[in-house]
């Protein structure tokens, strides 16, 4: 079971933007392989991060136009959304270490 709530074009603003807790949105592609090594990554994160933080994804194919307006240029992205406001950004596959240093100041 997927702990990541799929967003795109039309309910980003209110599923990422105006979401109460903070929200880490992995932008990627169904065809993108390092994707697919982050994706347990960050399933087992959600479970442990639990209630304190939204995991989203967003196809960046289905999703030009939030993909464009976030400036991701390569996939996958993870960035950090708290209260609308881009806290922190991670580009390409990442360990999980790293993902705890630069996202848990914000949880």
């Amino acid at each position: 079971m997927s702990s990541f709530l799929t967003v795109n074009e039309k309910n980003f603003p209110e599923q990422v933007l105006k979401a109460s807790l903070p929200v880490i949105v992995e932008f990627g592609a169904v065809w993108c392989a390092p994707c697919k090594r982050l994706e347990p990554i960050m399933e087992k994160l959600g479970d442990e991060w639990g209630s304190k933080v939204r995991l989203v994804k967003i196809d960046v194919d289905e999703s030009v136009d939030v993909t464009m307006n976030c400036q991701v240029m390569s996939v996958p992205t993870l960035i950090l959304f708290v209260q609308g406001q881009e806290k922190q950004r991670l580009t390409g596959l990442q360990s999980r270490e790293r993902i705890v240093e630069k996202f848990t100041l914000y949880l």
